[in-house]
C-alpha cells in the first residue's frame, strides 16, 4: 500500500470540498462526510440555527458530545470487565491455595 494521498471530492450542504486522502481511507472519508452532511442538515432544518458556520459548529458539538459519551461508556465497560477479571483471578488463586493445602 502506498502512503500517497489523492484528492477526493466530498459534498457537504451542497458544497463540494476537495480533501487529500490515502486511497485506503477513502471509504472512511466518504462515510465521515456523509454523516457530517446528515447532521448539518438536521441542525439547519431544525430552524434554530442560522448560518453555515453556526450549523457546522453545532453539528460538530453534537458529534463530539456523542463521541465522548461513547468513550465514557466504553471506559466504564472496560473498568467493569477489569474488576470481573480481578475477581476471577482472586477466586482461582484461592482455589489453587486450597488445593495446595489439601496436598500437604
Amino acid at each position: 500500500m502506498s502512503d500517497e494521498k489523492l484528492p477526493v471530492a466530498v459534498k457537504i450542504l451542497d458544497k463540494e470540498f476537495r480533501v487529500s486522502c490515502p486511497a485506503d481511507e477513502r471509504d472512511a472519508l466518504f462515510a465521515s462526510a456523509e454523516l457530517l452532511n446528515q447532521r448539518m442538515r438536521e441542525v439547519r432544518d431544525s430552524g434554530k440555527v442560522f448560518g453555515t458556520d453556526r450549523v457546522a459548529i453545532m453539528a460538530a458539538l453534537n458529534l463530539t458530545h456523542e463521541l465522548l459519551q461513547q468513550r465514557d461508556a466504553q471506559q466504564a465497560e472496560e473498568a467493569a470487565l477489569s474488576r470481573r477479571i480481578e475477581a476471577m483471578q482472586a477466586r482461582i488463586e484461592r482455589a489453587l491455595a486450597e488445593v495446595g493445602q489439601m496436598e500437604l
